[in-house]
């Protein structure tokens, strides 16, 4: 996978996501990124792929929207996403879930884009 700029990761993200394809979600961070579970952070790629393997073997289904890329000298940016989930990751209540992501990213010697900082609950 290779996110040739900065919201082209949300689509790399997002159909590896939907897949339940753990391995191409980790190859998307950094390997020190620190990635926010339930207001805790989670760093490092073995970390992140501990948290992705209980989330993603439910099998849920994720819309996500990119709303904003703030980019720095062109090494570095700023991404806001409105995002969606249903399916059986949701809880009890089989409603589904949204909120806004932001993340850090940051060009990579190849060209690509990862994750540095996800934190896909933002306050509104």
């Amino acid at each position: 996978m290779n996110a040739k700029d900065p919201a082209h990761i949300h689509t790399l993200f997002l159909k590896a996501f939907n897949a339940g394809d753990v391995d191409a979600l980790v190859a998307l961070y950094e390997p020190n990124a620190v990635l926010m579970v339930n207001g805790e952070p989670v760093t490092g790629l073995e970390s992140i792929r501990a948290a992705y393997q209980r989330f993603v073997a439910r099998r849920p289904q994720m819309v996500l929207k990119t709303r904003s890329v703030v980019m720095f000298d062109d090494s570095l940016a700023v991404l806001h996403s409105d995002w969606s989930i249903e399916g059986p990751a949701v809880g009890k209540s089989g409603t589904a879930k949204s909120g806004l992501s932001t993340e850090v990213v940051r060009r990579q010697a190849d060209g690509s884009w990862g994750f540095v900082i996800d934190n896909p609950h933002t306050p509104r």
